[in-house]
């Protein structure tokens, strides 16, 4: 059997940017999505913990310690500038593999940059 677990996340992460007139999708901050092992155009599941709004799009690169978190296009729409948010990806496994798998969780900062 294949079930579908947390793979990472980014935990409280501020949304830096709404940008309505875009294609689509949300940016982070390259070293952000390094430290949670997403690439580019991964999709990802939004959790809006102001509003409560749940939500998924892809992700685009952002510039490198920015702390950029941009949603883009329909996105925009579901939070605001300010608004803390979760960001989470799954992965597909095999069970035995799923019991062992221990997801990435990321908790930068209050200006979305990485704690040493």
């Amino acid at each position: 059997m294949i079930i579908e677990v947390l793979k990472s996340k980014l935990h409280r992460v501020k949304v830096t940017q709404a940008e309505l007139n875009y294609v689509g999708s949300i940016t982070i901050d390259e070293d952000l999505i390094d430290a949670a092992n997403i690439i580019p155009n991964e999709k990802v599941q939004i959790v809006n913990n102001n509003n409560g709004a749940r939500f998924e799009t892809y992700v685009i690169k952002g510039e490198r310690g920015s702390g950029t978190i941009c949603l883009n296009g329909a996105t925009a729409r579901l939070a605001q500038v300010g608004d803390i948010v979760i960001i989470m990806s799954y992965a597909y496994m095999e069970m035995d593999e799923a019991r062992k798998y221990e997801p990435i969780l990321v908790f930068p900062d209050g200006n979305n940059k990485l704690i040493k």
